[in-house]
């Protein structure tokens, strides 16, 4: 159901990939990403479960990146290997160069190869709306045309929906994609210290709804 069609090796030889179902006829186009920040693992986790399930037959085409920082997941920490933010280096107005700390956003936006392999995808794909997973802070954050995306997704988990993370965030993911390029993007923040199970029962509906609802 799934092919790997894209593939990266990181600086430290783990690969990043980018999935991609094979439906020929599709109405809209979802990417999905997991662990852009390498201590926030748990979305590898649902996404991993979600690609256990039966979908045989999607109404919509899945892109999905399992892992984005695979480097930082080894390490247990936010940023990548070379020590950058990956959600700081995108190559947005905003960006600007930050003081070298956990939200360290790179010498130049688009330093990484990380943040370029989610340029490269943005750029070939025409995509309908992204979640992108991160922890811990259990709202349902969105970015450009997004509102309605998220408030069906905080009906489905009862997290609330949060326009504004509630600090700065220059060069990040969500203003590329979401502010910038128009696509609906939401940032999918699941609770601290929840089990993966617990998290699986609560969020498997969200994957659902983007897969066939949407």
């Amino acid at each position: 159901m799934f092919k790997t069609v894209r593939e990266i090796k990181s600086k430290e030889n783990n690969s990043i990939k980018l999935l991609e179902t094979q439906n020929k006829d599709y109405d809209k186009t979802i990417l999905i990403i997991g662990v852009f920040h390498g201590e926030e693992p748990q979305g590898e986790y649902l996404i991993n479960k979600f690609l256990e399930t039966d979908l045989s037959d999607i109404k919509n085409k899945l892109l999905i990146v399992p892992c984005l920082n695979p480097d930082g997941k080894k390490k247990n920490q936010r940023q990548n290997s070379n020590g950058v933010d990956l959600n700081r280096n995108f190559p947005t107005k905003n960006w600007c160069k930050a003081v070298k700390k956990e939200y360290f956003g790179g010498d130049k936006p688009a330093s990484e190869i990380e943040t370029r392999f989610m340029i490269d995808i943005l750029s070939e794909y025409k995509i309908d709306a992204i979640l992108s997973i991160h922890a811990p802070f259990e709202v349902v954050n969105y970015d450009g045309p997004a509102k309605e995306l998220a408030e069906k997704i905080s009906q489905l988990t009862g997290y609330n929906v949060q326009a504004d993370i509630g600090y700065p965030t220059p060069g990040s993911f969500g203003n590329y994609a979401g502010v910038e390029r128009n696509i609906p993007t939401i940032t999918l923040e699941l609770p601290e210290n929840q089990d993966n199970e617990k998290l699986w029962d609560v969020n498997k509906t969200v994957f659902q709804y983007l897969a066939n609802e949407y």
